[in-house]
């Protein structure tokens, strides 16, 4: 048994041109798959070769997140992948060349990719209400709430369910998700939620002359309160050119859009100030990042070098 692997985009060989692998060593698809899945680190599964297409959780994310796949469509062939990096494998037990085991196994994935879709937008739509729910039960946060404290800025419309802060991620004016931050700074999102293309704001978009957008709630409070301007926070490095490209389409050309980057001088690659700039090259914005007056620091953003500078102030 050999596996095939596509990257996401790859357009591949077509139907009738695939090749499938040979594996005189398994008699039958499921155990083929097992070994599969158990050498990308996926064990303990009881496969099943119904057609049907079936989830289990991929293991560089969290329990529960169901995010790989599977489905054995014949009792030769099955596909497996995770869906949320576009990944796809093929498992055969075909013959060195099988026009029809590679139509079945496109079927399979195609079948997988529709299942996908329409699960994640089940998903999606079941964290948005528990969001709304959850929202509309909080109180606003307290000025005294140790992650604003530790962080120096003021709520800024947050609010509060227990101890837990709640920040609002909105897409197309519709809330969507929760960031929840706990007392000792730890960060979750609503499991399941959409985070793609959403994001918080802290101040107000009309009449702005300049819109900053940046990563983390914490850095926008402290760029709104430096400087006035509503800040946009995208949440993650690779949500900024999705937001920005949203962003800049929603306002009136003549308002200026200021990526402040964060600067993860201490990570080879520095991703921060490189996805950064990715997303001011799209959408034609100025891009900033920060300084440290520190040696050594592990500062990266903007939050950061604020409480930097008051530490080494005389």
């Amino acid at each position: 048994m050999r596996a095939e692997t596509r990257a996401p985009g790859h357009k591949g060989r077509a139907p009738g041109q695939a090749r499938a692998h040979h594996a005189p060593h398994h008699h039958s698809i499921t155990t083929a798959l097992a070994e599969a899945l158990a050498a990308r680190g996926v064990t303990g599964l009881a496969i099943c070769a119904d057609g049907d297409v079936h989830r289990f959780d991929a293991p560089d994310k969290r329990r529960g997140n169901l995010s790989g796949w599977y489905v054995c469509p014949t009792a030769e062939v099955a596909v497996y992948g995770y869906w949320h990096t576009g990944e796809q494998q093929t498992v055969t037990l075909a013959g060195e060349h099988d026009p029809a085991a590679a139509e079945q196994a496109r079927q399979a994935a195609e079948r997988a990719r529709r299942e996908r879709d329409a699960q994640r937008q089940r998903d999606h739509a079941e964290a948005a209400q528990r969001a709304r729910h959850l929202w509309a039960a909080a109180q606003p946060a307290g000025h005294h709430h140790p992650y604003l404290q530790a962080k120096g800025t003021a709520p800024h419309g947050l609010r509060q369910h227990g101890d837990v802060l709640l920040v609002p991620l909105f897409c197309d004016g519709v809330l969507v998700n929760l960031q929840r931050i706990h007392p000792d700074g730890g960060k979750r999102f609503l499991p399941r939620a959409r985070l793609k293309g959403a994001a918080s704001l802290v101040g107000r978009l009309a009449g702005a002359g300049r819109v900053y957008l940046c990563e983390g709630w914490a850095t926008a409070a402290t760029l709104h309160e430096a400087t006035g301007c509503p800040v946009v926070a995208a949440m993650t490095a690779n949500n900024l050119a999705t937001v920005g490209r949203a962003l800049r389409q929603r306002l009136p050309a003549e308002v200026a859009i200021t990526v402040a980057a964060d600067n993860d001088h201490r990570t080879e690659g520095n991703p921060g100030i490189t996805a950064g700039r990715a997303a001011a090259q799209a959408i034609r914005a100025d891009l900033t990042w920060p300084r440290f007056p520190c040696a050594g620091c592990a500062c990266t953003d903007f939050n950061d070098l604020a409480r930097c500078q008051q530490e080494v102030a005389p």
